[in-house]
């Protein structure tokens, strides 16, 4: 096994996902590593995406491998727990001599991940974690990331919606996650408001334990915030609005449409819910995602499909990647690799990845808002994709 752990009630597929490796030795095969918010209260919004990882890069040993080798997949589980994660990069670089570094787990990771990959010369993917701003121009020349959602542009879109949608003036308040990374796109926002003729009412950080979200979900609606728009991990974007709704609070909630809203939004069936997202939802019935839906049946994972997106794509990064590296792979070639790579997203996402030298992002940026339709009892568009160019 990859990792151990003395925990209990983990679902099979994190069980699998912890438990999985290739029989290739490293000097054999492609060696990925992963430390990954596996277990704990944002595992939700990270292990699927993992999963997908694992069954994507399985599926390519079936097939063979890539340049003839096969993807030595290692995963280690940080709980979200930055201490965790810098002692996991540590192993992954020094003991399985990882050629390139995944990070999935909250942005309070970052840090001591990204000091033991710089110390290390390892490139860094972030997949299915946020985009810091250093992917941005100019990029950190080892910092990549295929996650959908990503810092200031997120934020650029969802008050973009806000301004066009709302019919009376917006008194907006405004939630983030007390991590580093949520906290700072949510003054992002803020500052973004004035501008676009939005009044910021209130603003809420809330911490990552909090087992109540009545006081702050009170303030906001005492602010008399007639809209919110919240940018952290699900669970506090969706426990917000909860909250929000048990107070009697009747106004519009826009957030980011994370791996667990699909579901989400048809559980809840609010129609005054919005998510905005970079990923097509798995309603719309793609290719790509039939595709996606029949593997992870095959890969035998207990994730539902329509959470799996933000892995699959991160997987053919990662192909592509290691395609144009060539065998023998070092670190360094995977990193220059990473630099010159597109991906065709087949409608995963609203158009290609492609990374330059100078943008580790992407050079294009697409957004769709989606919310549940009563009258239709079914999740619909409501603004079709939209673009921003990444500079």
């Amino acid at each position: 096994m990859t990792t151990r752990l003395a925990t209990t009630g983990l679902t099979c597929a994190t069980l699998a996902l912890l438990a999985h490796a290739t029989s290739a030795t490293a000097q054999d095969a492609y060696v990925i590593g992963l430390t990954g918010a596996l277990t704990g209260p944002p595992a939700g919004t990270y292990a699927p995406g993992a999963d997908a990882m694992r069954i994507y890069f399985d599926r390519i040993n079936k097939a063979g491998g890539i340049n003839g080798k096969q993807i030595k997949f290692v995963v280690q589980d940080d709980s979200a727990e930055p201490g965790k994660a810098a002692a996991n990069v540590k192993k992954l670089v020094t003991q399985d001599n990882a050629i390139l570094v995944i990070n999935s787990s909250l942005s309070s990771t970052y840090a001591p991940v990204i000091g033991e990959t710089k110390r290390a010369q390892v490139p860094l993917l972030f997949a299915n974690s946020v985009c810091p701003k250093e992917v941005n121009p100019p990029a950190e020349p080892l910092q990549f990331c295929s996650t959908a959602f990503a810092a200031t542009y997120d934020s650029r879109a969802a008050l973009a919606f806000i301004k066009e949608t709302a019919k009376t003036p917006v008194n907006l308040g405004l939630v983030a996650m007390a991590i580093p990374v949520s906290r700072g796109e949510i003054d992002f926002a803020e500052s973004q408001t004035a501008a676009l003729g939005i009044k910021a009412v209130a603003k809420e950080i809330i911490p990552p334990p909090t087992p109540d979200y009545t006081p702050f979900a009170t303030k906001l609606k005492e602010a008399n915030a007639n809209w919110v728009f919240s940018w952290a991990p699900w669970i506090t974007q969706i426990r917000t609005i909860e909250a929000l709704r048990r107070l009697d609070w009747q106004g519009d909630y826009v957030t980011w449409a994370h791996l667990e809203a699909e579901n989400e939004l048809l559980r809840l069936k609010d129609p005054k819910l919005f998510v905005v997202g970079a990923n097509s939802l798995f309603y719309e019935g793609l290719p790509i995602h039939k595709e996606i839906e029949a593997a992870i049946k095959a890969g035998g994972s207990s994730y539902p499909a329509n959470q799996m997106a933000e892995g699959w794509i991160a997987g053919q990064v990662v192909e592509a990647a290691l395609k144009a590296a060539g065998w023998p792979a070092t670190p360094q070639k995977v990193a220059d690799a990473l630099a010159s790579v597109k991906v065709d997203t087949k409608g995963l996402r609203g158009g290609p990845i492609e990374w330059t030298k100078d943008n580790h992002f992407r050079t294009k940026q697409y957004y769709r808002v989606y919310r549940f339709d009563p009258a239709k009892n079914a999740i619909v568009v409501v603004k079709d994709w939209f673009a921003y160019d990444v500079k």
